[in-house]
């Protein structure tokens, strides 16, 4: 097969395109086929886009981008799918997508991880937020071959557009990433953890109180990764930036993850990336009962489900207390991961997509 991936982001940089289908690019390769990725965003406006400023040179990168749509037009009649990430373009109408399914003719495989039919305002994007035409998504469904949705909420919306929707988790490569897994028992000071963009940090008020409690009491260290430094009133924070080059290193260092949600229409079409994280390298995940975590964390084997503050605090304290707890826990969310959110486990659902 020939297969053209369109995404927002260059290749390595983006979470959802890594572990949405980048980690398949080898084994494509392997197997014969070719293929070829066309990012909207170069490296250079990719590295300045959450920045404050730059406006002129965002500007240039996001027209950039678009001339680089209208050349890739050319290119598509070589291809035998089209696998499209999120969208063809950040902004505007579905233009792209209407031309390679209905003048092109080509068969589209429209991949999502989130609900991104829903307006998600941040600071970072307020400017663009007006323009981003969320209602596209309906429309590249409807002419798509098939779509690849991130979770059974995805799926659910994608199906009232196309019967051919099919669940394709976000995958975790156990073999050569996310490959160690954390010793529980080893001597050190305990190490609460959080990962995740400056758009999620918000989730994090609401464990704060508990939080500061248990300081009071543990000798822990509550340890935020992030490309921000987060504002929390907490004696134990200590803030990593986060770097690709020691991702795992970085996440191999906490005892205990940590995936706190709000109950609103964008957080249910989350795809418990951070759970999965935490739990392929053998540590319990914490996570409210929001989206697909309720699916990936069984209550009390693998990690628990938090809904009260009591409950998180009850949580977290039978964890800090108990090492053989932890690395119990920690064997179960690994095998959970290998068996049902692996590269290796999901293989043969990534390769029916183009079938």
């Amino acid at each position: 097969m020939k297969i053209l991936f369109i995404a927002p982001y260059p290749l390595g940089q983006a979470p959802s395109q890594r572990f949405r289908f980048e980690q398949y690019l080898g084994m494509l390769t392997q197997r014969g086929h070719q293929w070829h990725l066309s990012p909207f965003l170069s490296i250079a406006t990719w590295r300045i886009l959450y920045k404050p400023g730059h406006t002129l040179a965002k500007a240039t990168g996001i027209v950039a981008g678009f001339v680089r749509r209208v050349g890739l037009l050319f290119m598509v009649p070589r291809y035998d799918y089209v696998f499209i990430h999120r969208e063809a373009s950040p902004i505007g109408p579905p233009v792209f997508e209407w031309l390679i399914a209905k003048v092109l003719r080509k068969k589209i495989i429209y991949d999502f991880d989130d609900s991104i039919w829903l307006a998600n305002t941040s600071e970072a994007n307020k400017l663009v937020a007006g323009i981003k035409w969320h209602q596209k998504v309906d429309s590249i469904c409807r002419w798509s071959y098939k779509v690849s949705c991130g979770n059974a909420y995805l799926h659910a919306y994608a199906r009232q557009f196309n019967t051919q929707a099919i669940i394709n988790p976000t995958t975790i490569d156990t073999e050569h990433l996310h490959n160690r897994v954390r010793d529980q028992q080893a001597p050190g000071k305990l190490i609460i953890g959080w990962t995740g963009t400056h758009s999620t940090l918000k989730y994090l008020h609401q464990v704060v109180p508990v939080l500061a409690r248990l300081e009071q009491e543990f000798d822990f260290e509550f340890r935020v990764i992030s490309n921000q430094p987060p504002s929390l009133p907490l004696q134990s924070l200590v803030y990593q930036p986060w770097r690709k080059e020691t991702e795992i290193a970085d996440l191999l260092e906490f005892h205990v993850g940590l995936m706190p949600l709000e109950d609103d229409l964008w957080a249910q079409g989350k795809c418990a990336f951070k759970a999965l994280q935490y739990m392929a390298l053998g540590e319990p995940a914490l996570v409210s009962p929001v989206g697909m975590n309720t699916e990936v964390v069984t209550d009390g084997v693998n990690g628990n489900i938090c809904t009260t503050p009591l409950e998180w605090e009850t949580a977290l304290r039978r964890l800090l207390l108990d090492a053989s707890l932890r690395a119990q826990m920690g064997a179960a969310a690994r095998q959970t991961v290998e068996k049902r959110y692996s590269v290796l486990a999901n293989n043969s659902t990534f390769l029916a997509l183009f079938t």
